[in-house]
């Protein structure tokens, strides 16, 4: 469990609150937020509530929400923290685990992404690959210059993946490990590197205390997010490991989960 309480929250006690993306904010199979989604996030800051995404994504695959615009966006599992003015945290991948783990890929036939501040891209793909970028309404671009890509500023690479090959993936890799929200890919990020470490980073860069902080998630790279803040909200469509390490429960995504958390506990 975060450190938090389930006691119902007046708006005031909130200063601050983070949403993952894919599954979130955005039904995973619509991939569109709601109207009341975009009216929760617009209401959140109209009552002066710091607003902020945490995906896995890169900064230019983070969807534009009509009429938002959030105070902070943690891209790449927060191993890449910003503002429109500022970057607050940048904690990329160690360059042998970058070469450690596409070597190990190969072996395995995987096909991996590699994701910079600037671009991703793959040097190659298969099924598992382009249903994992689908997901986000993303399609794969395969470098000519992957070798270059691989040797520039990493921040997380992306390939499909089952559980059984996740030991083999990491096989001889120092400082970065595998977190993951789908079953059939995973983001492998820096090993000191997480949702949770993002959100404490954003903090300390406004000044705002664990205890005033809320966030929703739905997947397990969520969880030591929901950990951090004081208040961690599982969405209903959540496995059942976030579900256990959350404060509350809201409904599914597709349910309009979230508008009806904050309605119903005094943030609207």
């Amino acid at each position: 469990m975060s450190s938090g309480n389930t006691e119902i929250h007046k708006a005031n006690d909130i200063q601050i609150a983070f949403f993952d993306v894919d599954g979130t904010l955005v039904d995973i199979n619509t991939k569109v937020a709601t109207p009341k989604m975009l009216d929760t996030l617009r209401a959140l800051q109209k009552n002066g509530v710091k607003i902020c995404i945490a995906t896995g994504r890169a900064p230019d695959k983070i969807p534009q929400f009509d009429g938002v615009e959030f105070d902070a966006c943690l891209a790449f599992n927060a191993s890449y923290c910003f503002t429109k003015d500022a970057v607050i945290f940048s904690n990329p991948l160690p360059p042998a685990a970058v070469r450690r783990v596409i070597e190990n890929a190969k072996a395995l036939g995987r096909p991996v992404s590699v994701a910079t501040a600037a671009r991703s891209a793959s040097n190659g793909n298969d099924p598992d690959l382009t249903d994992y970028y689908a997901i986000s309404k993303q399609t794969i671009t395969v470098a000519d210059d992957f070798e270059d890509l691989m040797n520039s500023t990493v921040y997380q690479l992306m390939l499909g993946s089952r559980k059984e090959e996740h030991a083999q993936l990491l096989k001889g890799v120092t400082g970065a490990k595998i977190t993951s929200w789908w079953p059939r890919a995973v983001d492998i990020i820096p090993t000191d590197g997480s949702k949770g470490v993002g959100v404490q980073k954003v903090l300390d860069y406004f000044h705002i205390k664990n205890e005033q902080a809320i966030a929703f998630g739905d997947g397990g790279n969520d969880i030591e997010m929901l950990q951090t803040v004081g208040t961690g909200v599982a969405m209903g469509n959540a496995t059942d490991d976030v579900k256990a390490a959350a404060d509350a429960v809201c409904g599914n995504v597709s349910d309009d989960g979230i508008y009806y958390y904050c309605k119903n506990h005094g943030l609207l």
